[in-house]
């Protein structure tokens, strides 16, 4: 079953975007469209904390697996957050933080199925205000209890 939704809960100040299934380009194209309108329902000048739930998720190809990719890490530097994960590559070295409509992300918990994956991501990217899951649940309670 395919979870291609993003949610602004702005009582939490907490963006929740779940991509799940095995997916296509189109499906990311609509992913990638409701993580922006989650972004936009975030006031000017506001804070938020992210959850990207990706449990479940299998590109259908090499293509869309390179499709989605850079969606998070490119997005989220859009709001002054450099995913930790983006130390493996020297391309991204580069990029550049910003502070679209002046809204800062502050937290970021990611869920993936691949425990080899995500326990190597835990320890050597895990931070007070990053963390890496192999379950949704743990990740919402991480998450959910970072102050912002």
């Amino acid at each position: 079953m395919k979870n291609l939704d993003s949610l602004w809960m702005a009582h939490e100040q907490l963006l929740v975007t779940k991509l799940s299934g095995d997916v296509t380009i189109p499906d990311i194209e609509k992913w990638e469209t409701s993580l922006y309108k989650a972004l936009d329902a975030i006031g000017d000048g506001g804070q938020f904390k992210i959850l990207v739930d990706l449990f479940g998720f299998s590109a259908i190809n090499v293509d869309a697996h390179k499709r989605y990719r850079e969606i998070i890490p490119r997005t989220l530097a859009d709001y002054g957050w450099r995913v930790g994960y983006l130390d493996m590559f020297q391309e991204a070295n580069g990029l550049l933080l910003t502070s679209k409509r002046g809204i800062r992300c502050v937290a970021a918990a990611h869920v993936h199925q691949d425990a080899t994956k995500i326990e190597k991501y835990q320890s050597l990217y895990g931070t007070e205000w990053e963390q890496f899951f192999t379950d949704p649940l743990q990740a919402r309670e991480w998450i959910a209890q970072l102050a912002v």
